[in-house]
């Protein structure tokens, strides 16, 4: 691209030289012509003309090719050309060495007028010596220089541009290098502040974000064999018993605590699953849910509960989403607020008008939960009392489930203050009209 720029740049520059020296030749040239051709028009035409500075030769023509004039260097030759102009005017034109013997070219002036003998043509004609060394000048340097310049510029481009991707060829080895087991290395970052540093740090960041994500998956897995394994250990222990002590009396015991087990197992394969699906997920669901709707048929049926649910539940309130996703939302808060309310939980939907969102508030007096405790409880298999049996604690994928749903469906749930007890609070985008 240099080379071309160049040349075309060098072409440009040999053509705006020649135009202008060739100008300034002619108009010394054509200057002289017009005052002849005065002269002769008034009859007052001498036979020896005296070219000025500037001009090489001049020459008069009747329109029989007759020579009226001529300067000493023409002087007995015939006419410098052989056409006779059938009018007045002015030509110009470029000639090769005629009709003075001139090793450069000429430009020629031809100016034609009347008289009182008829048609008189004027040539004056001028060297372009100038033009011509100056063209074989700047030619001869162009050769030289042009691809010395573009050799330069291949040059310091390649070491420059050699030296800044640098930076880039460490980023990719570093990468090369990394392997699953190797996701704490990160790319080296260059101190210069410009798009590269920026790329590196946004390589880190990436990294980042996958090392997290490779260590939840993982951290999910080893949680999730760990809570299979205890109801698939009692359930296989049940059926043992039920096979080396064969009375019928002992089997209603047996086979409803193997019910319950299973049934237990299902559950928690059902969250694992959702839970998988919203790791998954592309784009929320878009459909119009009645959120009202949606928590009044959650409160109701919570009526055989041991705490009872208290509502103040505002109508009239659509949010996007997935009805089966809050329906969820809502179940596993009631059901974290049933393990630990002593004796009320109250479950409220209102508006945030300032923030345009869907308010879902659900609170227990139960003994609530440290602030220390506040982003862990979210966490997947977490329980905050390891001593709790776990029918009581639950499987610790509730209040996860609850939080990827929530930020899934472009809101957030949080736990804000509240003495006694829990007070947990989802926020959800409302549907826009």
């Amino acid at each position: 691209m240099v080379a071309l720029a160049l040349g075309v740049a060098s072409v440009g520059l040999l053509g705006l030289l020649e135009n202008n020296l060739t100008r300034n030749a002619q108009t010394d040239a054509e200057r002289q012509a017009v005052l002849i051709a005065g002269l002769a028009a008034e009859g007052r035409l001498d036979t020896v003309l005296t070219p000025d500075r500037g001009t090489d030769f001049l020459q008069v023509v009747d329109a029989h090719g007759r020579v009226l004039a001529a300067s000493p260097n023409l002087k007995g030759r015939p006419a410098v050309s052989t056409a006779r102009p059938s009018a007045p005017g002015t030509v110009r034109d470029t000639w090769n060495g005629r009709p003075v013997r001139e090793e450069h070219r000429q430009r020629v002036v031809q100016v034609t007028t009347a008289t009182g003998i008829g048609l008189v043509t004027v040539y004056a004609g001028t060297s372009l010596r100038e033009a011509d060394a100056a063209d074989e000048f700047i030619r001869a340097a162009l050769i030289f220089a042009v691809p010395l310049l573009v050799l330069t510029v291949a040059l310091v481009t390649w070491r420059v541009t050699g030296w800044a991707l640098r930076p880039v060829e460490a980023i990719r080895a570093e990468v090369a290098e990394i392997s699953d087991r190797d996701l704490h290395r990160r790319v080296p970052v260059p101190p210069s502040q410009d798009e590269i540093a920026r790329l590196a740090a946004t390589m880190n960041t990436t990294l980042d974000r996958l090392e997290a994500s490779v260590t939840r998956q993982r951290q999910f897995i080893a949680d999730a064999s760990h809570e299979l394994r205890s109801p698939i250990t009692v359930l296989r222990t049940q059926l043992e018993v039920a096979q080396a002590h064969p009375d019928p009396s002992l089997w209603g015991e047996l086979v409803s605590g193997a019910l319950e087990d299973t049934v237990r197992l299902q559950d928690l394969a059902s969250d694992l699953l959702l839970l998988a699906r919203l790791d998954t997920a592309q784009a929320p669901p878009s459909s119009t849910v009645d959120l009202t709707e949606v928590v009044r048929e959650a409160a109701r049926a919570r009526k055989g509960d041991p705490v009872p649910v208290d509502t103040e539940i505002a109508p009239d309130i659509a949010v996007r989403g997935s009805a089966l996703w809050l329906a969820r939302l809502v179940t596993n808060l009631l059901d974290n607020a049933q393990r630990h309310a002593n004796q009320r939980i109250l479950l409220s939907l209102s508006v945030d008008e300032v923030g345009n969102t869907a308010v879902l508030e659900v609170s227990d007096d139960g003994p609530g939960i440290p602030p220390a405790d506040r982003e862990r409880v979210f966490e997947r298999f977490t329980r905050l009392d390891d001593a709790r049996s776990r029918d009581q604690g639950g499987s610790g994928l509730g209040l996860a489930i609850a939080r990827d749903i929530a930020t899934h469906l472009g809101g957030s749930l949080t736990i804000q203050d509240s003495a006694p007890g829990a007070h947990l609070v989802a926020r959800l985008p409302l549907k826009e009209t």
